[in-house]
């Protein structure tokens, strides 16, 4: 079987930004790792041969309904997207050295994309809709 080939350079989707050290990361980086996280989610959809993922208005205005909502809600929300990047590190290099070594990564791609969307909907859930403004 030959492998997926792909357009996009997954070696960048393993520059999500790594949390340097700090006991509670910055709550001002949590944009900038959420969009992370989703550029490489897309990749990883790709390469487990899935369409394009639709993100919903809760996804995508989550960094800043978890900044309105403040307090715990954000703190909690802060630590739960940095730790999702710390997880997702190691799945982006295992499947970079599969597609680099020219091997079939969907099985393991299909894998990793089930485990991210079901992390992120247990982060989306420490910040509920209706307690929390829709930015808008």
């Amino acid at each position: 079987m030959s492998a997926l080939t792909h357009e996009f350079d997954l070696a960048l989707a393993t520059m999500l930004p790594e949390r340097q050290g700090a006991e509670t990361p910055d709550p001002a980086e949590m944009a900038e790792q959420w969009q992370a996280l989703h550029a490489a989610g897309s990749a990883i959809a790709a390469l487990a041969q899935l369409a394009p993922e639709k993100r919903s208005a809760a996804v995508r205005s989550f960094p800043d309904r978890a900044a309105l909502c403040g307090g715990e809600a954000h703190q909690t929300a802060v630590i739960g997207v940095a730790d999702l990047v710390s997880i997702m590190l190691p799945g982006l290099r295992a499947l970079l050295a599969m597609t680099t070594g020219g091997r079939d990564a969907t099985g393991a791609a299909l894998a990793l994309w089930q485990e991210f969307q079901m992390a992120r909907d247990a982060i989306l859930s420490l910040v509920p809709q209706d307690d929390c403004p829709m930015p808008a």
